[in-house]
């Protein structure tokens, strides 16, 4: 499975232990961030072009909390990213919302838990159906 990552400067250390980890466990990586991006906006947009430009199911960003890499992402139309700091809704998040990315905050998350959730995430599928029309009424929106 191919997983598309990217970090700001804070989330960067994290971002590289992942990067190793999900290597190793046989994922095909894409780093759009080899280097630390400046801040947030910059990372996440990498990622989330890289995600839609090349139809790619899962992917993840970091940066210190989270929820800035997520609120970025969540600007472009078609991309759907969640703020995660837990297993259950790094799991939920893919089934229910069919998220195409997380968005981890290394200040919030360590090593082992990140591992956990992200875990969590690349083995779920999205489950569709009744969920699509969610994901259908947030796309007409403006």
């Amino acid at each position: 499975m191919k997983v598309v990552i990217g970090s700001d400067k804070d989330g960067f250390a994290l971002k590289e232990t992942i990067k190793e980890w999900l290597t190793s466990n046989d994922y095909e990586v894409v780093d759009v961030t080899p280097e630390p991006a400046e801040d947030f906006v910059e990372s996440s947009l990498k990622v989330t072009h890289e995600v839609l430009e090349n139809n790619i199911k899962k992917a993840i960003m970091f940066d210190k909390y989270g929820v800035g890499s997520a609120m970025a992402s969540n600007k472009v139309k078609g991309m759907v990213t969640a703020d995660v700091n837990e297993e259950r809704t790094g799991h939920m998040t893919a089934m229910h919302n069919g998220a195409k990315a997380l968005a981890i905050g290394s200040g919030i998350v360590g090593e082992t838990l990140a591992k956990s959730i992200i875990e969590y995430y690349l083995h779920t599928e999205y489950a569709g159906g009744r969920h699509q029309v969610r994901l259908d009424m947030l796309e007409k929106m403006i």
